[in-house]
């Protein structure tokens, strides 16, 4: 897997590293072609509200996986380290831009920025051309998709057809979701996870004192970290079925905290993910997902009482039940739902609708032009379980006959069908890190296990 050429469409956090780590190992010449009009830092880290914390420890986000401590000096030298250990994401988002205008500075020759979107990919000729909105073409011997999360589809009973744009808000961060909201006014959230964390505080900082109503099916939200936790250092896998892997790790948080217990099998969640049978991995999906997401992607102490802070004074509440239908009135929209567990239909006019049900990963039925190109033409098809797009475990694009492309490939959370864990920097670094050392034929550098 070499070229002369590679285009990453993406410039996020996944896209940056993945050119970074090319020209790192003396790999080809690197194009990068991000919608956004700054490359490097993605929608993550475009963030600007200094509520908006890393999810990891600073100790765990070195963008290199071979320098594990360069994130932590990065800060020291600049007297950034937080007493919490948790970086706002803007900040982070500044080290990602520091990283590839170094790159720039370094490999200026074969380092191009682009800004612009593609819209398709022809890979019937001997090259890749991609084809971009406002009629510019690019060539490349590879492309590596790095197209990160995709907005949350709509839920079912909701038609954002009938409700207005100031009303409805499909993606938190398009919009100013705090602008021309009265004190009284209600603000309902559907989705209590990460998502919800990040409107409920910029919404805290905003001196909004409204009332947010936070509505999923089972009313789950991330749970916090605490300070200390050493991980103790599981030996060995769990065997691959949903139950095993289930009481395995019950039985050793009846040992340590549960925390710790979670920590322990990250080393082996990939293996074990590719390990399950597709009917696991299925019945994972339809009853453990939830509870694994909430207690895996934590949120730092002082976020998690800020939010009982909310909850404490009746500014959010966190309600597990399911959206009946959303109805545009005078006042906003109507809101109906039924808590979990009951008949009743509850009633609630809200200004303000936002969609935090999380990205969605049905290739079948994304809006992204690129995407739906590619699976158009037969490119890309989705994964078994429909939660992101087909590769194998070279992060190659399998085509809908079945076979694995060289010359196409995908990086990122839409490889979650493959891999499952793939969404946090340090299990995104060490998937670039591999394809970015076969593209650079440099194998042999060490890194591996990092």
């Amino acid at each position: 897997m070499t070229g002369r050429h590679v285009a990453i469409v993406g410039g996020g956090f996944t896209g940056t590293l993945l050119a970074i780590n090319i020209l790192r190992h003396g790999g080809p010449s690197v194009t990068i072609i991000e919608r956004r009009p700054q490359t490097g830092r993605g929608a993550a880290y475009s963030t600007i509200h200094p509520e908006h914390l890393l999810n990891v420890r600073a100790g765990n986000m070195s963008a290199l996986p071979d320098d594990p401590d360069h994130f932590v000096r990065w800060l020291d030298a600049r007297a950034l380290q937080p007493s919490s250990g948790f970086v706002p994401r803007r900040i982070y988002g500044d080290y990602l831009g520091e990283l590839l205008a170094e790159a720039v500075a370094q490999h200026g020759d074969r380092l191009r920025l682009v800004q612009g979107q593609v819209v398709d990919v022809d890979g019937a000729g001997a090259a890749m051309n991609l084809r971009l909105d406002d009629g510019r073409r690019i060539a490349a011997d590879v492309v590596a998709l790095a197209s990160g999360n995709l907005l949350p589809a709509a839920p079912h009973g909701l038609d954002p057809a009938t409700l207005s744009p100031g009303c409805y808000v499909p993606d938190p961060w398009c919009i100013d979701i705090a602008s021309d909201l009265a004190p009284d006014d209600n603000m309902v959230v559907l989705g209590t996870g990460l998502t919800m964390v990040d409107v409920a505080l910029l919404m805290d900082a905003r001196g909004f004192e409204g009332r947010i109503l936070a509505l999923s099916r089972r009313g789950l939200a991330p749970r916090e970290h605490v300070h200390g936790g050493v991980p103790g250092g599981r030996s060995e896998r769990p065997r691959p079925t949903a139950i095993a892997a289930t009481r395995a790790l019950r039985a050793r948080s009846r040992e340590v905290d549960w925390r710790v217990a979670v920590d322990d099998l990250r080393p082996f969640t990939q293996s074990l993910w590719r390990a399950m049978a597709l009917p696991e991995r299925q019945r994972f999906l339809r009853h453990l997902r939830p509870w694994w997401d909430v207690h895996r992607h934590r949120i730092a102490p002082h976020v998690a009482e800020r939010l009982q802070r909310m909850q404490r004074e009746g500014r959010l509440e966190i309600v597990a039940g399911r959206l009946v239908s959303a109805t545009p009135t005078a006042a906003g929209v109507e809101v109906r739902y039924r808590p979990r567990g009951g008949d009743d239909i509850r009633t609630l006019t809200a200004r303000r609708l936002v969609n935090g049900t999380g990205p969605q990963g049905d290739l079948a039925t994304t809006s992204d032009p690129l995407l739906a190109a590619l699976h158009r033409r037969g490119m890309l098809r989705p994964d078994p379980l429909h939660i992101g797009i087909d590769v194998d475990q070279d992060s190659r694009a399998i085509d809908t006959a079945g076979g694995a492309s060289d010359s196409l490939l995908v990086l990122g959370p839409m490889t979650r069908g493959a891999f499952w864990e793939i969404i946090a920097v340090p299990d995104i670094r060490r998937q670039v890190w591999s394809v970015a050392r076969r593209l650079a034929n440099a194998q042999w550098v060490e890194g591996d296990g990092l």
